[in-house]
């Protein structure tokens, strides 16, 4: 990329961030001209990464093109407390045992992004394991109740009367410690992690260090185009699936999250977005959304895989012959828990339920090009087409 003036760096180290604290001291930090600290902090409480993680990898590596020091913590001993963000219920805890195995594919995974010669990976087990109980309670000693009662998710199970353990008062100090230990520039999370993140900002104050900059990333919304990605959802795209799959589930997103993914998973310059924006008003959006699945099975594969997952999309679609005109429906709440027969037969697709249950048994009701097997169940999500014959389709919209 070529060499950018600080106001571009700042423009584009900014983008699709949700809230930055502040942007004052972060053009202060980089106008010293020199190699910043950037902290972002993942809890290995599950084994795999999808796309809604790699918001957070992919501003990493914009920080990384642009020259900064990159430090992935994994989070081995913050992950057996349990992060108490966004949560209504203490989460259980995990065993030393858990943890360790799902951190192993995470420096695999995670390079298919950065640059495994310019990241440090860490694990904060290092120092927080060192700590005595005289350093934990003085740690300690700085923070209140009242303020630890301050953020929403707290105050919200206080109200309610469900129990708060004391161990979920601690997560985000010691959070706040990493930032302290490795003297972080800056420190990345999402935007459900700002009381975390801020309390790294006031550990390091009171320990006279300068101050991090905070810059928080939405959560990505997932296939179904509405809730953020998550595998409690089931609308994930995992970086380890197949090419052909991450291919596929690119393709099915809401033509509403095209620039979305090109901006918060992508490292393309501000006027190529610009660009792509522009021509969104005037083609075909399927055509775009190619090209972004083409880009981010490269980035996680190559291109000649990328390209093979292509063809084979294309072949599997286009061939068939898909028209371009899909009415498009959008199903009330009642309708989404409709069994499929229902569902066709309330769409007008079919007359009857039972005509829907003999042409599923007949292989002639498709999903998003494949055919519906008896009994199967079906996510009625935004992009899903449903083919009925030959000639009968209807695209669920949102």
């Amino acid at each position: 990329m070529k060499q950018m003036s600080l106001s571009d760096q700042v423009k584009w180290l900014l983008r699709g961030v949700s809230e930055c604290i502040s942007e004052e001291l972060l053009i202060k930090k980089l106008e010293k001209n020199k190699p910043l600290v950037v902290k972002a902090g993942f809890d290995p409480t599950s084994t795999d990464l999808h796309l809604g993680h790699t918001v957070l990898i992919n501003k990493l590596k914009q920080f990384q093109i642009a020259g900064h020091q990159i430090v992935f913590l994994i989070g081995d001993f913050t992950a057996m407390i349990g992060d108490p963000s966004g949560r209504d219920m203490t989460r259980p805890l995990l065993t030393r045992k858990d943890v360790i195995e799902n951190a192993k594919t995470y420096t695999e995974q995670i390079f298919k992004i950065l640059d495994p010669a310019k990241t440090q990976v860490v694990f904060n087990s290092s120092w927080l394991g060192q700590l005595s109980a005289q350093d934990l309670i003085q740690l300690m000693s700085f923070h209140t109740v009242a303020r630890m009662l301050e953020r929403e998710d707290f105050t919200k199970r206080f109200s309610n009367q469900q129990s708060i353990s004391i161990h979920e008062f601690v997560y985000p100090i010691l959070q706040g410690y990493d930032s302290l230990h490795i003297k972080a520039d800056i420190e990345l999370g999402g935007n459900d992690q700002k009381f975390n993140l801020l309390m790294g900002r006031e550990i390091q104050k009171n320990h006279q260090q300068e101050q991090q900059v905070v810059l928080m990333m939405p959560l990505l919304e997932g296939t179904d185009g509405v809730k953020k990605m998550s595998k409690s959802y089931g609308n994930t795209i995992g970086i380890t699936e197949t090419p052909a799959q991450m291919f596929g589930k690119i393709m099915s997103i809401a033509d509403t999250l095209i620039i979305r993914y090109f901006e918060l998973l992508t490292s393309i310059a501000n006027d190529e977005l610009d660009l792509l924006r522009s021509r969104l008003r005037t083609e075909n959006p399927r055509d775009i959304k190619m090209e972004l699945a083409v880009m981010l099975v490269s980035n996680f594969y190559d291109a000649d895989l990328a390209m093979q997952a292509k063809q084979a999309f294309i072949e599997q679609f286009s061939h068939k012959q898909m028209p371009e005109d899909i009415p498009i429906v959008v199903l009330s709440q009642q309708q989404q828990t409709f069994s499929l027969p229902v569902l066709l037969k309330d769409l007008g697709l079919v007359e009857s339920s039972s005509q829907a249950i003999r042409l599923i048994e007949q292989g002639g009701v498709k999903a998003d090009g494949n055919k519906v097997m008896p009994g199967q169940v079906l996510d009625y999500m935004p992009g899903l087409v449903l083919q009925v014959g030959k000639r009968k389709y209807v695209k669920i919209g949102h």
